[in-house]
C-alpha cells in the first residue's frame, strides 16, 4: 500500500519517517522523498495515530491526488537541485513531466492553482537555497557555483539571487547569520 507524506525534503527525513513506520509496526517495504510504500494497508484507527505521530515531526499523510501530485513535483525538483549532483541534461519541464509521467502543461497549471506560484518560481527560490548552501561551505567559487547550478554565467546567478534574496552573493557571504530556510519552507 502506498502512502504519501508531505514535508519529507532530505534523507534525515526519510530516517525520522522509517522510524515512525518502524516503531507503529508498519516496517516500510520501500521509502523515499514523499513516498511510503508497506507491505499491506494500515487500518484507519491506526492511520488516526500515524497521521498524529506524522505532525509531531513537521509531516504530513496526504490523502487527495492533487496534493500528491503537488508533493511529488516539489519532490522531483527539490531530489534534482539538492541532492543530485550531476548537471540536469534536460529542461525541468521535461525532467518533471517524465518523472510524473503527465503533462508538463497540466502540472504547471495545477501547481499554480494550488500553491499560488509558478513551477519556475520554485525551482528559483530552490536553486537559489542551494546555493546558499554551497556559499557557506564556501569550497568553490562563485563561478563554479554557478557551472553546478546550471546557469549560463555568475552575472545572471548574481541577478537571480539579488531578486530572491535582497543581497548579492558575495555580501550574503559576509552576513553572519546567513538567512537560510528549511526547504519545507521554500
Amino acid at each position: 500500500m502506498l502512502y504519501f507524506i508531505k514535508n519529507m525534503v532530505c534523507n534525515r527525513c526519510i530516517m525520522v519517517v522509517q522510524q515512525v513506520f518502524d516503531n507503529l509496526g508498519y516496517a516500510p517495504v520501500r521509502i523515499s522523498l514523499g513516498e511510503v510504500e508497506t507491505a499491506y494497508p494500515i487500518s484507519e484507527e491506526e492511520l488516526v495515530k500515524l497521521r498524529k505521530t506524522l505532525v509531531g515531526y513537521g509531516f504530513e499523510l496526504i490523502d487527495d491526488t492533487k496534493s500528491r501530485i503537488i508533493e511529488k513535483i516539489k519532490n522531483t525538483i527539490v531530489q534534482s537541485i539538492h541532492h543530485n549532483h550531476d548537471e540536469l541534461k534536460v529542461n525541468y519541464s521535461e525532467y518533471i513531466e517524465s518523472h510524473l509521467n503527465r503533462d508538463y502543461a497540466y502540472l504547471s497549471s495545477l501547481f499554480s492553482e494550488v500553491e499560488g506560484t509558478t513551477i519556475e518560481k520554485y525551482i528559483i527560490h530552490q536553486k537559489i537555497e542551494r546555493v546558499k548552501e554551497l556559499l557557506v561551505y564556501d569550497e568553490l567559487s562563485l563561478s563554479e557555483i554557478a557551472d553546478q547550478m546550471g546557469y549560463s554565467n555568475v552575472a545572471y546567478l548574481s541577478n537571480q539571487f539579488k531578486k530572491v534574496t535582497g543581497l548579492t552573493p558575495s555580501h550574503f557571504k559576509q552576513v553572519k547569520e546567513n538567512k537560510r530556510k528549511p526547504l519545507d519552507e521554500v
